[in-house]
C-alpha cells in the first residue's frame, strides 16, 4: 500500500471526553478529511497497516493515546476495512513551537506547519513484518 496520509487541521477530540455529542461529531469530521483525499478509485486496505499519528500542539496537550482510537474509528471503512487490521500504531504528540528536523518529511506534513495552529498529521500505511517485534 502506497502511504496515505492527510491532516486534521484543528486540535483532536480525546476519547475520554464527557461530551459524547462533540465525540461524535470529531469522528465524522475525521472521516470527511480522510475522504477528501482517498482515492475513490482504491478499495480500503485489507493486510496488516500501521497508523502513524502526530499531534502538533500549542498550549496544554491531550494524551497521545485518547486521541487515537477516535481517529482509528473514523477511518474504518475508508483507509482500512476493519480496526482489527491495525497491528502498528505510532502516536507522537510535539510543541508546535518545537525545534524539528524536516529532512525527511513528506509535502503534507510540512503543509501542517505552514497553515499555522494545531494540527494531527495522519498516516496509514503498511505494517512491518508481522515476524519483526522491535
Amino acid at each position: 500500500m502506497v502511504p496515505f496520509e492527510f491532516l486534521i487541521r484543528c486540535r483532536p477530540v480525546s476519547q475520554q471526553t464527557r461530551h459524547r455529542q462533540r465525540l461524535r461529531d470529531w469522528k465524522d469530521y475525521v472521516k470527511q478529511e480522510a475522504l477528501k483525499y482517498w482515492p475513490a478509485d482504491q478499495n480500503p486496505a485489507e493486510g496488516p497497516v500501521c497508523l502513524t499519528l502526530i499531534y502538533l500542539y500549542e498550549e496544554a496537550a491531550l494524551d497521545v493515546d485518547n486521541i487515537i482510537k477516535p481517529i482509528q474509528d473514523a477511518l474504518v471503512g475508508i483507509t482500512f476495512q476493519d480496526d482489527t487490521i491495525v497491528t502498528d500504531v505510532i502516536g507522537r504528540r510535539r510543541r508546535l513551537d518545537g525545534s524539528f528536523d524536516l529532512t525527511h518529511a513528506s509535502s503534507v506534513l510540512i503543509e501542517g506547519f505552514e497553515i499555522g495552529g494545531e494540527f494531527v498529521y495522519v498516516q496509514v500505511g503498511d505494517a512491518p513484518p508481522q515476524e519483526q517485534l522491535l
